[in-house]
């Protein structure tokens, strides 16, 4: 054909533009800037190609905005082809405009052939490369919010995960904390129980078939309650809140407490009135440890307290002793006070654990009561006068 380039460089020009889209996705700038010299070739050397050529030069600058990780690179790499092009492009019409090429019609409206011709020229390469930079640009922003979608996902999974364990660690602590309270109350007072009654068992023997009987009391007491803390975690809809022991049960524990050999009283200072079933079994608990302790440290024969004080807006419970009586040598496990402190906390209060000026220790834990915290329907109080004496 004449006036176009040969085959073979025809060939070149357009594998020099077709090929290199095979890496334009690792190296797309330098991808973009062959193609574009590929282009200009081709369009100087008259090679009769321009659908392929056109589509390469597109998808070559539309990679560089949706696959250069250097926004900036890619910014200034599309703006010199860009302009480099459109610089091309002015050149070929000035050459156009100097030379004779011999276009019929009236053109359109009062603008010749060739202007029209031009402005054709320049709307299509405006509409193409200003689509090229937008596809691209386009992509990388979806191909950026895929990703931090994806990271966002990963990152709440690894949460859910953390969540999860710490969940899983915050109910251990919670079944460990209630298998101490409950089981070594009764442990405790069994062992007292149990040495009472071989020290009575030669010369009082109706004294220590008593003490036996309580010691079979405080083992029953002991199961029940292992029983029932088992049932809760076998089936959590099983668990009835108002079934948990509460300050109601004070009496009984401060009766049981009595039978280790304590001389123990119990008052209920102020209006007594419903609390929460938590706020409630928390105390019941903080009040079955403290008076373990007494057994362990003070020993029976000691003098103590137990005192349920209830304000305007807060609930008190105070445990105190003498230290006087007879303490045990058993080690303990350090968890006591510690567990306190947990029940305590999980519920907004204060407690004071500290010894005595005159002797013995004293534990004052203070719960705040917020009014819309009061459940109403059950009551735990402690039923039993302002003050009950000792045995």
């Amino acid at each position: 054909m004449t006036g176009t380039a040969p085959v073979w460089l025809s060939m070149v020009v357009i594998a020099a533009l077709t090929i290199p889209l095979a890496w334009r996705r690792s190296h797309p700038s330098l991808v973009a800037g062959i193609a574009a010299v590929a282009f200009v070739v081709l369009g100087e050397a008259r090679v009769p190609e321009l659908t392929i050529s056109n589509v390469a030069v597109f998808m070559a600058l539309y990679t560089v905005g949706a696959w250069e990780s250097d926004r900036r690179r890619a910014t200034w790499v599309r703006g010199a082809i860009i302009g480099a092009m459109f610089v091309w492009l002015l050149t070929s019409f000035f050459r156009a405009s100097t030379a004779d090429l011999d276009l019929g019609g009236a053109g359109v409206g009062a603008m010749t052939p060739v202007a029209a011709l031009m402005l054709q020229q320049v709307l299509v390469n405006v509409l193409y490369f200003a689509g090229a930079y937008w596809f691209g640009n386009h992509a990388w922003n979806a191909a950026r919010q895929r990703a931090v979608g994806e990271a966002r996902a990963v990152e709440l999974q690894a949460e859910r995960a953390r969540l999860s364990r710490q969940a899983v660690t915050i109910e251990r602590l919670r079944i460990a904390r209630e298998l101490h309270d409950a089981v070594a109350h009764h442990v405790s007072l069994m062992g007292v129980q149990a040495a009472a009654a071989r020290a009575l068992l030669t010369h009082d023997t109706d004294a220590a078939r008593t003490q036996i009987e309580a010691l079979e009391d405080s083992s029953r007491a002991a199961v029940a309650e292992l029983y029932e803390l088992l049932g809760t975690l076998r089936d959590d809809e099983a668990v009835d809140p108002d079934s948990a022991p509460g300050v109601a049960e004070l009496p009984a524990l401060v009766a049981e407490s009595r039978t280790a050999g304590l001389r123990l009283d119990l008052q209920t200072v102020g209006h007594p009135r419903p609390l929460p079933p938590l706020v409630s079994l928390n105390l019941y608990r903080i009040a079955q440890e403290s008076l373990t302790n007494v057994v362990k440290h003070a020993g029976p024969g000691a003098r103590a307290s137990v005192r349920l004080r209830y304000d305007v807006d807060t609930v008190e419970l105070e445990v105190s002793d003498d230290g006087a009586g007879r303490p045990s040598r058993a080690p303990g496990a350090g968890l006591g006070l510690l567990g306190m402190q947990e029940r305590v906390k999980t519920l907004a209060g204060t407690l004071v654990t500290q010894p005595r000026l005159g002797g013995g220790f004293v534990v004052r834990a203070s719960v705040p009561l917020p009014f819309a915290a009061v459940t109403p329907g059950r009551s735990d109080t402690v039923p039993t006068p302002a003050v009950e004496a000792a045995r």
